[in-house]
C-alpha cells in the first residue's frame, strides 16, 4: 500500500501557479500584496518563536534551578512596581509592533482605487461568471466550468494523474501583467469565495451583496484557486484559473472575444427551427446543465431528473422558462438569467426533445424576452 500510495503521488507534479505536492509554505507570491502577506506571516511566526522560547525558557529554567531536591526555599514578597510595568509596557510594544505592518498590509488590500480593469465574478452552483465592466475588454462576460472530461474522471472514480485535476476551466479569466485588477464578487445563489494563492486574494462572493478586492499580477503564466466557502455538495467542482499574460497579448484576446461575442449576437426576434435550435441547446445542456442534471437528464440524488419530467413535458412552456430565470432556490436549482435569451430557449427546447422527451414543442427566443419582462 506505501509503494501504490508512493508511485500515485509521484505521478502528479507540482503545479506552477497552483498547489504543490506536499506542499507546506504559503504559495510562491506573484503580486506585492501576496509577498507582504508571506514576509508577515514569516515575521509574526518569528515573534511567535522568540514570545514561546523567552516564556518556556524562564519557566523550566525556575522549575529546575529551584526544585524540592536542591534545598529552594520560597521568596516571601509581595509586589514590584518595577515587574508590574515591565509586563504590562513589553506586550503593548509587542502588540504595536504587531499591529503596524499588518495594519498597512491589510489597508493596500483593501484599497481598490484607480483600476485599469474591473472585473465582476459572480458565483454560481458552481461555476463562476465573469463579467469585464471597465477598462479594456469592457463588454466581454463568460463562464467559467470546470473542465467536463476531468469531471467524469471524478465521478468515475478513476481519475487520470495530472498536476491541473480538478482545476481545469474551459474559460480561464485572462487579464494583463503589471495592471491593477479589481475583483468586485457577488452570488446568484449562496455564499462563495473567490481565492487565489498566489494573489493574495480571498473575498467573499454573497448574494444581494457587493464586495471587492484587487490584484498586480507582476509576472506571466498561469494561476490557480479554488471557492473557499461550503458551497454545496459541489463545492470541490468550482475551480479558479486566471491567465496572465503580456499587455500585446491581452489585447488580441479582448480583440478576438469581441469578435467572439459579435458572431454569437443573436437577434432575440429570430424564428428558429426545432433541429437548429435543440442542436444549440445540446451545447448549453453540456456546459451548464449536464454536471447537475446528467448528460442522459436523469439527475442524482434531490437533483431532479428532466427525462420524463412533468414540468418539462408540460404543454404550458411557461413553468420551464420561470424556472430557468428565476430559479428554485429551496429546490438547490439557480437561476440563469445570465444566459441569452437564445441559449435559454435552446436549452428548453432541446430538454423538451431529448431523452424520452419527443413532445416537439419548441421555445423561441422571443419568449425568454417576453418572460424576463
Amino acid at each position: 500500500m506505501t509503494a501504490l500510495a508512493t508511485g500515485s503521488a509521484l505521478a502528479v507534479n507540482d503545479l506552477k501557479g497552483g498547489p504543490g505536492v506536499n506542499q507546506i509554505n504559503l504559495h510562491e507570491p506573484v503580486t506585492r500584496i501576496a509577498a507582504d502577506q508571506m514576509w508577515l506571516h514569516n515575521f509574526m511566526l518569528v515573534i511567535c518563536l522568540a514570545i514561546f522560547v523567552a516564556v518556556f525558557g524562564v519557566m523550566f529554567y525556575s522549575i529546575f534551578k529551584h526544585r524540592k531536591s536542591k534545598g529552594a526555599v520560597s521568596a516571601n514578597f509581595h509586589e514590584s512596581v518595577a515587574v508590574e510595568i515591565a509586563w504590562t509596557v513589553v506586550p503593548l510594544l509587542i502588540v504595536i509592533g504587531m499591529a503596524l505592518p499588518a495594519t498597512k498590509v491589510v489597508v493596500a488590500m483593501k484599497d481598490t482605487t484607480n483600476a485599469d480593469v474591473t472585473i465582476k465574478a459572480t458565483g454560481y452552483q458552481w461555476k463562476w461568471g465573469y463579467d469585464y465592466l471597465k477598462g479594456e475588454g469592457e463588454g466581454i462576460g463568460f463562464l467559467a466550468t470546470l473542465d467536463t472530461e476531468q469531471r467524469e474522471q471524478s465521478n468515475s472514480g478513476k481519475p487520470t494523474p495530472v498536476d491541473n485535476y480538478l482545476l481545469k476551466v474551459d474559460n480561464p479569466l485572462v487579464v494583463p501583467v503589471d495592471k491593477k485588477i479589481r475583483i468586485i464578487t457577488t452570488a446568484n445563489d449562496v455564499i462563495h469565495a473567490w481565492m487565489v494563492p498566489a494573489f493574495g486574494v480571498k473575498q467573499d462572493a454573497i448574494p444581494g451583496f457587493v464586495r471587492d478586492t484587487w490584484f498586480k499580477a507582476e509576472k506571466i503564466g498561469d494561476y490557480y484557486g479554488q471557492c473557499a466557502e461550503l458551497c454545496g455538495k459541489e463545492h470541490a467542482y468550482m475551480p479558479i484559473h486566471v491567465k496572465v499574460v503580456s499587455a500585446e497579448d491581452y489585447t488580441k484576446w479582448v480583440d478576438g472575444e469581441k469578435k467572439k461575442l459579435a458572431a454569437k449576437a443573436d437577434d432575440p426576434s429570430k424564428v428558429w427551427e426545432l433541429a437548429a435550435l435543440v442542436a444549440r441547446g445540446e451545447k448549453v445542456y453540456a456546459a451548464n446543465c449536464a454536471a447537475c442534471h446528467k448528460a442522459d437528464g436523469t439527475g442524482a440524488g434531490p437533483i431532479k431528473a428532466l427525462d420524463k419530467s412533468a414540468i418539462v413535458l408540460d404543454a404550458d412552456k411557461g413553468k420551464q422558462i420561470n424556472i430557468l430565470l428565476n430559479g428554485v432556490m429551496d429546490k438547490g436549482m439557480p437561476a440563469w438569467k445570465q444566459l441569452s435569451d437564445t441559449d435559454i430557449a435552446a436549452v428548453i427546447s432541446y430538454t423538451k426533445n431529448a431523452w424520452s422527451n419527443k413532445t416537439e414543442q419548441i421555445v423561441q427566443p422571443a419568449e425568454i424576452v417576453a418572460a424576463r419582462k
